[in-house]
């Protein structure tokens, strides 16, 4: 039904900037809530931050509020997550995440590495 893709994870010095990719490459994002998450080695999985079906709602974690945003452009079927001022706690493999009918759909990870 749904098949995420995310990109554009990187190795950035502390401050940087990235931008994050989430695609569906089967089945379509346009009518659909999409989340990041990301797990740091050790850690569990975290919401960082998440946008409304028509992008007219977001919601971050405290933890990247004013440094992060989350924008998405259903013509691409993409959510980007554009990261700003990184931090070594910010690295973590990220993950993108749809709900459809209580059932959860996955990518396979971007890595993020934050050199301090």
């Amino acid at each position: 039904q749904l098949q995420l893709v995310e990109s554009g994870g990187d190795l950035v010095q502390t401050g940087g900037s990235l931008r994050l990719s989430c695609a569906a490459s089967v089945g379509t994002l346009e009518y659909l809530a999409v989340g990041w998450l990301r797990q740091a080695p050790g850690k569990e999985r975290e919401g960082v931050a998440c946008i409304s079906s028509v992008g007219d709602r977001t919601n971050f974690a405290d933890a990247v509020k004013g440094r992060f945003t989350i924008s998405r452009d259903n013509a691409k079927n993409t959510v980007y997550l554009q990261m700003n001022s990184l931090r070594p706690e910010d690295t973590a493999v990220y993950y993108c995440n749809a709900n459809i009918l209580s059932r959860n759909f996955w990518g396979q990870g971007t890595q993020v590495t934050v050199s301090s």
